[in-house]
């Protein structure tokens, strides 16, 4: 289960400037992984388009049919969207334009507005189509940029035109970056008429292409990210603050893992990568030749872990700013995967710390595309040897793998010294894949539906989440349950929970903002807002509604029953936006943990099973300097985590309201008082010399 393909790169409709007025079918292809998985389809007559949408990748995508109806200046008077969305939920979204009122209902929301002339409106489920709809209408605009509704603005950036194809075949393009509608940015190709002939990024993260020119798609995906590239790096040159002089933390109380309890008052030292000091009751003057950081009474603690994460190039500064400064990457392309570490190893972007899995999948209608997806027991050992040889710690076994594979891989992995994970495979069930050799199971439903599914039952489809509807009913003191608990414990099996991202899909309900992101949501921009505002599992009735209560409760108290029977529970959240890990703490708490082992489970904990215990994981002379800072005490109130002030990765200093603001977020705390030293002399960040004009961050005492 990976959210890197919640929201798959889709296609969209090639409309020009002006409404033809004839009619047209145009055709795009979706590629991920060298593999067609979805298509869109555009009928357009005069003002009116509609457009096929679907999308098969891991047993699950959205479809639906959208019908359009266009204005003079090609921004849509009415827009509809009927089907399904990622995993299988209805989705019934309708926008209309008339006589100065703009009225819409969707999932997320319905609502009203006063618009002399038509809008632009985000759609809730927006198809593929929608990304050119909105870059069209902003590309219309003197400036590039176009307000939009329910909310928000949205702006288009011109980047380079080049040539696809050759021959009769050739055609010129220019490439474009959207921004402010999701999180992240969208990359388009437009022809010499401002049609569509591609939405695409970095490689690995799928691509939508003008049938007939799929061979394009690896030269897109490398473009895709030499775009981003070239953004991070920026943003790391930015928002990245190295000092030469020690910096020094003062008036913080400091978390220890291992007692659960913080310190008094105390000063934490800085050089470099390495805390050098950690002082209580420090009552010296500071020295002026250091950077003096006031933590005005809050906590620091060692910096989260994601124990499930997709690395994407954008994730890493919405980590950085959540507090997170390592991540388990459980499967990605592998092309990708390799460079991103050697530019994090090069300090060229911002990212957390990587430990890097090796993906492998088994040829299915179902198979996720991504890493490799063997055709045979050798060629999958095979695989094994390729990523042991580059330094990867784990082997990751996914669905649509031949349970009979999975001892062989195993044994492979345990004799070049990778561990291995995974999902328990279709038809298998937790207890042989622990016997076969896994010394970790990804996901708590993965563990769960061996209680819970019948055995003919296939995991590979949606049923592997909305299965665990019928949890609720689950026993857990059952000798099947504990069999397998047993089991766990005998042959130290651990659990990356993943919870937070069970929560978002059995606990989401249209039009409510989702449990546990009260907090931020509205902070987000307005595309993103909608689409976590939706249903993502199907819930026609409310016995149906209670069922999934009822697992989502069973969820949580499956995770309060495996920690006290001892099995190491590893945050992970499938996600990549960073608040999903403190939200995951949270869900540790929920269950039972105290805060104090909730916060130990992501700090130490997490280091303990990566085997860097030695070096990370606590606040301490001699250890490298990842950690974060928050008001409050998290080991009396969880939530405490939500509100870092400052995060340090590897001795790096970053500041959360710098990264929030410059990516279109509302921050959620205010800056710190800092004095820098007083001869700060310049670092090399990304390669780039970097001074600091410390701006309002920085002042005298």
């Amino acid at each position: 289960m990976t959210t890197r393909f919640l929201k798959p790169l889709a296609a969209s409709l090639l409309l020009g400037a002006t409404v033809p007025a004839f009619a047209a079918t145009e055709k795009l292809t979706i590629v991920s992984n060298g593999e067609k998985v979805g298509s869109v389809v555009v009928d357009s007559q005069g003002d009116r388009a509609t457009v096929d949408y679907r999308v098969d990748n891991n047993g699950r995508g959205p479809k639906h049919r959208e019908e359009l109806t266009f204005g003079a200046d090609s921004i849509p008077t009415a827009w509809t969207i009927k089907g399904t969305s990622l995993m299988g939920g209805g989705v019934d979204e309708s926008y209309r334009w008339a006589a100065g009122r703009a009225q819409w209902n969707s999932q997320a929301d319905a609502g009203t507005a006063k618009a002399k002339q038509p809008p632009l409106y985000v759609v809730n489920d927006d198809s593929p189509y929608a990304i050119w709809v909105y870059a069209r209408a902003a590309l219309a605009r003197p400036d590039h940029s176009i307000a939009v509704l329910p909310s928000g603005r949205i702006s288009l950036e011109r980047l380079k035109t080049m040539t696809i194809g050759e021959g009769d075949a050739a055609i010129e393009v220019t490439a474009w970056r959207l921004n402010g509608v999701q999180l992240n940015p969208s990359y388009l190709l437009l022809d010499k008429d401002q049609k569509l002939f591609a939405l695409f990024g970095p490689a690995g993260e799928g691509t939508t292409i003008r049938e007939g020119y799929e061979a394009a798609v690896p030269t897109l995906g490398k473009l895709g990210g030499e775009f981003e590239t070239e953004r991070a790096v920026a943003l790391q040159q930015k928002l990245a603050h190295r000092f030469d002089a020690p910096v020094r933390i003062r008036n913080v109380r400091v978390f220890d893992p291992d007692s659960g309890k913080l310190s008094p008052l105390s000063t934490v030292v800085v050089m470099r990568d390495t805390i050098t000091q950690v002082i209580a009751d420090d009552v010296m003057p500071p020295p002026r030749d250091q950077v003096v950081i006031d933590g005005e009474g809050g906590t620091v603690y060692p910096g989260l872990h994601d124990m499930h994460s997709h690395a994407t190039l954008p994730a890493g500064l919405m980590y950085l700013a959540a507090g997170v400064t390592a991540t388990r990457d459980m499967g990605n392309d592998n092309a990708f995967l390799q460079d991103l570490l050697s530019k994090i190893d090069a300090e060229q972007i911002a990212w957390p710390r990587i430990q890097a899995n090796g993906f492998i999948e088994g040829r299915s209608p179902y198979s996720a595309r991504f890493g490799f997806i063997p055709s045979s027991i050798n060629e999958a050992l095979k695989d094994v040897r390729w990523y042991a040889d580059r330094g990867y710690a784990e082997i990751k076994i996914y669905n649509s793998m031949n349970p009979d594979w999975v001892k062989p891989i195993a044994a492979e992995a345990h004799r070049l010294g990778l561990r291995v994970t995974g999902h328990v495979p279709a038809f298998d069930t937790p207890d042989r894949v622990i016997e076969d050799g896994y010394d970790s199971i990804a996901h708590l439903n993965q563990l769960m539906l061996g209680w819970i599914l019948r055995p003919e039952e296939d995991s590979r489809t949606p049923l592997r989440l909305t299965a665990m509807a019928r949890g609720g009913a689950l026993d857990l003191n059952a000798e099947r349950v504990q069999k397998t608990v047993r089991l766990m414990k005998e042959r130290n099996v651990a659990l990356d929970t993943t919870a937070v991202i069970l929560e978002q899909l059995m606990m989401s309900r249209a039009r409510e903002v989702p449990m546990g992101q009260e907090d931020f949501l509205s902070h987000m921009p307005v595309g993103f807002q909608r689409y976590r505002k939706r249903s993502f599992v199907t819930i026609a009735n409310k016995a149906e509604a209670d069922a999934y209560q009822a697992g989502y409760d069973k969820m949580l108290e499956t995770v309060g029953m495996l920690h006290k029977a001892g099995i190491r529970l590893l945050p992970g959240t499938d996600d990549a936006t960073g608040f999903s890990v403190q939200r995951e703490v949270e869900l540790y708490v929920k269950a039972g943990l105290t805060p104090a082992e909730a916060l130990r489970a992501a700090t130490l904990g997490a280091e303990e099973f990566l085997g860097r215990a030695d070096r990370l994981g606590r606040i301490a002379r001699g250890k490298l300097a990842d950690l974060v800072l928050v008001p409050g005490d998290p080991t009396t109130d969880i939530t405490a985590i939500r509100r870092p002030r400052m995060v340090m990765k590897g001795g790096v200093v970053y500041f959360p309201t710098e990264i929030y603001t410059t990516l279109g977020i509302e921050p959620f705390t205010t800056a710190l008082a800092i004095r820098p030293a007083a001869k700060m002399a310049e670092r090399t960040i990304g390669g780039d010399a970097v001074g600091f004009g410390y701006g309002e961050h920085f002042h005298e005492d």
